[in-house]
């Protein structure tokens, strides 16, 4: 797994997440200087921490069965001034994998965007992302067949302008994956929070 440069990490900080606010309101925030957990989520257990990591291959769909989620999954990479693409503004919105993350089930931690809402389209891919609870299932379908299983261990809401991303982006030991999109109350036609969820790999299988 080839782990995030510091310049990669920079631009990511300079996006602070212009995704999933649906609309031209979205504003970018700086470099994190804490977080505002939101309400604790559940008592269920973390994932197991033993699952091996598997070969990188790139998503190409997502579920989330607590919430209804089941999407295709789009390639990302930057923006011409440097900042994080998000996806397209659509009424067939779907979530985006940054690609320069690790795939879902590699080491480290893989990065999935998607909107809240999408303007005049209605509600977005993670609309009801906040709504995760902690021990619940999501399924990355990967190019090759495997299909990683991630179990949700925190969700938080926080402000974007103390956006974590050292936590969010930066390096771990283990597969994770992080999913985000916006929240917390509308700002013209932004919103002024991030939602994230965090999650650990819990099992693999082949379709």
């Amino acid at each position: 797994m080839r782990p995030f440069s510091r310049s990669a990490l920079a631009a990511v900080a300079l996006a602070a997440l212009l995704t999933g606010c649906g609309g031209p309101g979205a504003t970018a925030g700086g470099p994190a200087n804490g977080s505002r957990p939101s309400a604790p989520t559940s008592s269920a257990p973390p994932a197991a921490r033993s699952v091996s990591a598997v070969g990188r291959s790139v998503p190409v769909g997502l579920r989330i069965p607590a919430i209804g989620v089941d999407t295709p999954v789009m390639k990302l990479g930057l923006a011409g001034d440097g900042t994080v693409q998000v996806p397209p503004i659509t009424a067939h919105d779907r979530a985006g994998w940054y690609e320069h993350s690790p795939t879902p089930g590699q080491t480290g931690p893989s990065v999935i965007l998607g909107h809240v809402t999408v303007g005049a389209y209605g509600d977005g891919v993670f609309r009801h992302l906040k709504d995760l609870r902690r021990g619940e299932r999501i399924v990355a379908r990967l190019e090759n067949g495997t299909a990683a299983e991630f179990t949700v261990t925190e969700v938080r809401t926080v402000a974007k302008d103390h956006f974590p991303s050292d936590e969010v982006y930066g390096n771990v030991h283990r597969p994770e994956l992080r999913l985000i999109t916006c929240g917390g109350a509308r700002t013209g036609d932004g919103y002024r929070d991030n939602v994230i969820v965090f999650a650990e790999l819990s099992s693999t299988s082949r379709s």
